[in-house]
């Protein structure tokens, strides 16, 4: 299979190849999100050595499968080394041995599982790019790793060590809708973009994930085998997933579970009340937000220290409201949810996470992908002055001194205002405009899945209306 998407990451990677000095890379991303994959399709005609770690395996196991990969390599018999400092040793002599004035590349994949404590990894490593890999302008040497907080405190936050070496990072995030759609349609997989969504908004973007839908089966379908079956993939996969990315997981655990009780957010303040397992808070709260499990919204017309922590990894968010405690109901059981007003109730929620990581489609839709905008969310909590408490789902304000309040609505046929829903519609414009005081342009703005009915609701209230088909436009 040929890589699909990641254009910017591919720009990133020529890059690397044109250049004319020796690069170091560090690759890290949540566990199944396509890393390796990337490096070895997109470097396959430039690699000259690979070598994985061995999940918890002894110091002599991984300098065995070392001395095996580097004997495919090179073909030359040597003693199996003894030392990470001897290992790197044997692998310069090959590499001085490679003729050409080309690229090559050299791939350590799941790091952490190589460095691990007493091991003497990291220094032979260090001293194997300052002594020969750095003074070669051939080559490129490419560490990968799914446990964030390791990739970030031993290499790109550490001061000391391969901090100073590493001459680009990456961070591989899930696919967008757009590279989700391309990746199913490769695998012969067609779905409406309703089912495409309900898809989405289970499993993310996870290219591991999406290989659970198979052709002529429903999202529903698809969902219920991998999350509901006894053998299904992300049935368990959730103590597994985090284990597998964080040191003291529990500890990022609680803070995810905290937040998915609150599906407009928390502060940092009113976080901390609620966290329980104990320091390293911001450590913690940082090493989420960089693996894609957490993301931070600005409140308008707020303070920095208001901004707003939400759960953005689509899979965790389903796993603790619909998998977890239900893991016994088998095959079948989540056919018999889907539809129901729990469902209903709770994709609405599940779309708008998903929404805010598609902000410059949205904006392109809306003819402003040239403004300075800032996305943020907005909430007023009833008081005397204003009685009536209002949130608005996710607000661009604008550099063109104009506001978008969108509201976002996922049903199978188009949405209808109603009388009842049009007077709160009123009311939350009123109140916004009152309350901030604003002096911008206020645009109530729709994005429903299937469009909205024409009445004299929409027509008198609604200034934009776009479908969730715009959140499957490519961005380039």
């Amino acid at each position: 299979m040929s890589l699909i998407g990641r254009h910017a990451e591919i720009k990133e990677l020529n890059r690397l190849l044109s250049s004319k000095e020796a690069e170091f890379l560090a690759l890290y991303g949540r566990r199944r999100v396509g890393k390796t994959f990337l490096i070895r399709e997109h470097f396959k005609k430039q690699m000259c050595f690979e070598l994985t770690g061995l999940k918890d395996g002894l110091l002599k196991e991984q300098l065995t499968n070392f001395h095996h990969e580097l004997g495919l390599r090179s073909r030359k018999q040597r003693d199996c080394p003894d030392s990470w400092q001897a290992a790197f040793q044997q692998l310069g002599s090959h590499l001085q041995t490679l003729r050409g004035s080309g690229k090559r590349v050299i791939f350590l994949d799941e790091l952490p599982w190589l460095a691990s404590a007493r091991s003497r990894f990291l220094p032979a490593l260090d001293y194997f790019w300052n002594t020969v890999l750095s003074r070669d302008p051939r080559f490129i040497l490419v560490i990968c790793g799914s446990a964030a907080s390791w990739m970030i405190a031993k290499v790109i936050d550490n001061k000391g060590g391969l901090h100073n070496r590493v001459t680009a990072r990456m961070k591989l995030d899930p696919f967008s809708l757009a590279e989700s759609e391309q990746f199913l349609k490769s695998r012969k997989v067609k779905l409406t973009r309703y089912d495409q969504l309900t898809l989405a908004m289970t499993m993310g973007g996870v290219p591991h994930y999406l290989k659970e839908a198979q052709p002529g089966k429903s999202a529903a379908q698809i969902i219920d085998r991998s999350c509901f079956r006894k053998t299904g993939l992300l049935q368990q996969e959730f103590d597994r997933l985090y284990a597998s990315l964080f040191e003291r997981s529990d500890r990022h655990i609680e803070i995810v579970r905290e937040l998915a009780k609150h599906p407009q957010g928390l502060t940092r303040s009113k976080l901390t009340k609620a966290y329980t397992t104990g320091g390293r808070l911001t450590q913690t709260l940082r090493e989420l937000e960089e693996a894609g499990f957490i993301s931070t919204h600005a409140q308008f017309g707020k303070k920095s220290k208001d901004t707003i922590y939400r759960v953005a990894d689509e899979y965790s968010l389903f796993y603790m409201k619909w998998i977890e405690r239900k893991q016994k109901a088998g095959t079948g059981s989540f056919l018999k949810k889907f539809n129901t007003p729990a469902w209903r109730a709770w994709s609405g929620y599940a779309l708008e996470a998903l929404t805010h990581k598609h902000i410059p489609q949205i904006k392109a839709a809306l003819g402003i992908a040239q403004v300075d905008t800032e996305h943020c969310s907005w909430v007023h909590r009833p008081n005397k002055t204003w009685p009536t408490g209002a949130q608005v789902d996710l607000l661009l304000d604008r550099a063109d001194h104009s506001i978008n309040l969108i509201e976002i609505k996922f049903s199978q046929g188009p949405f209808t205002i109603t009388k009842s829903y049009a007077a709160e519609l009123r009311l939350k414009v009123e109140v916004f405009q009152q309350v901030t005081k604003t002096k911008k342009n206020v645009f109530l703005t729709f994005i429903t899945s299937q469009g909205l009915t024409e009445n004299a609701y929409a027509t008198e209230l609604v200034n934009e209306s776009i479908t969730t088909d715009v959140l499957f436009s490519e961005i380039l």
